[in-house]
């Protein structure tokens, strides 16, 4: 119930908040990353969290389902058909060469062997654009950016999905973390099946003469799909993060009355486990997890948010006819997540010699992208004159006082109210 409390006076202090942190470099992320730093058993020990708590999982389960969920409405198919190539060359070459140099800095400059290595490259792989709010959120941001942003964080969780269970099985010391590469394409193809069939079912039902949800109820009906599709791919062992994506987009493409009634509902929802988990991550980011890392594994940390992201998706980038403006931020916007958070408690919970090693570098990571990219979205969207950043009125949304020549009919309809 602690937990609870501290959540609650977390969001309080976000909200009110919130509108300087739109503006600013304040992130209300950070708040909760440093708030569920603060209450755990590294500096006020309120709560008492370890990275093989159940309740760790979860939210970073829940929070990543959400996420993709809310993400995959955003996706046209329309323009994805007339605009694949972008997305194609950051999925097919940029995040390959972002496994391959975060595998070779993690082995050079932190010791681990190539196995665990390999590991850590496959785990901080994934993008999440949650952390980079202002740039894909906001429709002042040429559309192709957003566009490449959003389909390539949505799409890598699922890609880097089975190249995690394969390294895991790999490095694993004992036979039953073997993993059947089989039963991985099954796990795929059962969470690509369910995204499609189930949205596709919900909306022939809606059509029904005797079916159909009011408007005051319509809301629920996407909410209902997500929490049947999450249900079902964790009694069948489907893939649920490329069962959330694709039913997202599958759901908006059928059903975009669904989508417009479930929009503020799904993102306020998808805001609430997002910071449920980040405060429940803040709590294993305790002093000492820091003072494991070693010096060459603060290097590694670094580097990988400052090069071997921004180097390898200017690479898949070259040719494209994006401004040199636009790539640099996509270059910059590749920050570490929810999937990763996910994976890197996987790798912790495998029997693996490095496991702990590679956990703790992976865990820094995820804090540090954190902090640099959800505390640099609104300085760069303001490049792409992104000005009105929150819904909140300043001094240029109030109303101007009347005109001289109206002042005496404008005091006459204040009287006669």
């Amino acid at each position: 119930m602690v937990l609870v409390a501290v959540f609650g006076v977390a969001l309080l202090i976000a909200v009110l908040l919130s509108g300087l942190a739109a503006r600013t470099v304040l992130s209300t992320s950070f708040l909760f990353l440093v708030g569920g730093a603060l209450v755990s058993d590294g500096v006020l020990g309120l709560v008492h969290i370890t990275p093989d708590s159940e309740i760790v999982s979860v939210t970073a389960d829940l929070a990543l389902f959400a996420v993709l969920f809310t993400d995959g409405m955003h996706v046209s198919f329309a323009k994805l058909r007339a605009n694949w190539k972008n997305p194609a060359r950051a999925l097919g070459l940029g995040m390959p060469l972002a496994f391959v140099g975060m595998a070779l800095i993690t082995h050079f400059l932190v010791g681990l062997d190539w196995t665990t290595s390999f590991l850590v490259g496959a785990v901080l792989a994934p993008t999440d654009p949650v952390f980079a709010s202002a740039i894909v959120g906001r429709k002042e941001v040429p559309s192709k950016l957003r566009q490449l942003l959003n389909v390539e964080s949505g799409i890598n969780d699922g890609l880097a999905l089975p190249v995690v269970l394969i390294l895991i099985a790999a490095a694993s010391t004992s036979s039953h973390h073997s993993v059947d590469g089989s039963a991985i394409a099954l796990e795929l193809a059962l969470g690509l099946a369910f995204g499609i069939v189930g949205p596709l079912l919900v909306a022939q039902l809606s059509k029904l003469r005797l079916l159909g949800a009011e408007p005051k109820l319509q809301p629920l009906l996407p909410l209902a799909v997500g929490v049947i599709l999450y249900a079902a791919c964790h009694l069948t062992h489907a893939n649920p993060y490329l069962a959330a994506f694709s039913a997202g987009a599958v759901l908006v493409h059928v059903s975009p009355e669904a989508k417009e009634a479930f929009e503020p509902l799904g993102e306020a929802l998808a805001e609430l486990a997002k910071f449920a988990a980040l405060l429940v991550f803040g709590a294993l980011l305790t002093p000492r997890l820091f003072a494991d890392l070693s010096l060459g594994g603060y290097v590694a940390v670094v580097l990988a948010i400052v090069l071997i992201r921004p180097a390898s998706l200017l690479l898949s980038l070259i040719g494209t006819r994006f401004t040199r403006r636009e790539k640099l931020t996509a270059a910059w916007f590749g920050p570490k997540g929810f999937a990763s958070v996910v994976y890197g408690l996987l790798v912790l919970q495998a029997d693996i010699p490095q496991g702990r090693e590679a956990f703790t570098l992976i865990a820094v990571c995820i804090a540090f992208s954190i902090v640099a990219h959800s505390s640099t979205d609104v300085p760069i969207a303001r490049m792409f004159h992104v000005d009105d950043l929150v819904g909140i009125p300043d001094e240029r949304d109030r109303p101007l006082p009347p005109h001289p020549a109206e002042a005496p009919a404008a005091a006459a309809t204040r009287t006669a109210q």
